[in-house]
């Protein structure tokens, strides 16, 4: 399994929105993406304007498809003037015992 993980500082006056375009990025990716298999949005404990999106996904490819898809571009369209970020956190396959 492929994993990612990317924060976002958001603008206070704009969370909610944030939040809103976030969770319906994922929400649509998840049905209608194939190998999309987990998008959860994450508020940071310490400062409710930083954000992670933590995706796992069957592999690199579906990955790709994602990044390709309308879904992830709606996102970006929505978030592009106010959200800094994506910063990269993660990127990495699952590890497994053979």
């Amino acid at each position: 399994m492929y994993h990612i993980v990317v924060s976002f500082e958001v603008p206070a006056s704009r969370r909610e929105e944030f939040i809103a375009a976030a969770l319906e990025d994922g929400r649509n990716s998840e049905i209608e993406e194939p190998g999309t298999y987990r998008f959860e949005l994450i508020e940071d404990e310490n400062d409710p304007n930083r954000f992670y999106l933590d995706e796992a996904y069957e592999d690199i490819p579906s990955f790709e498809t994602h990044v390709d898809g309308r879904h992830f571009k709606r996102f970006f369209e929505l978030i592009e003037s106010y959200a800094q970020g994506p910063t990269w956190l993660v990127k990495g396959h699952t590890v497994v015992q053979s």
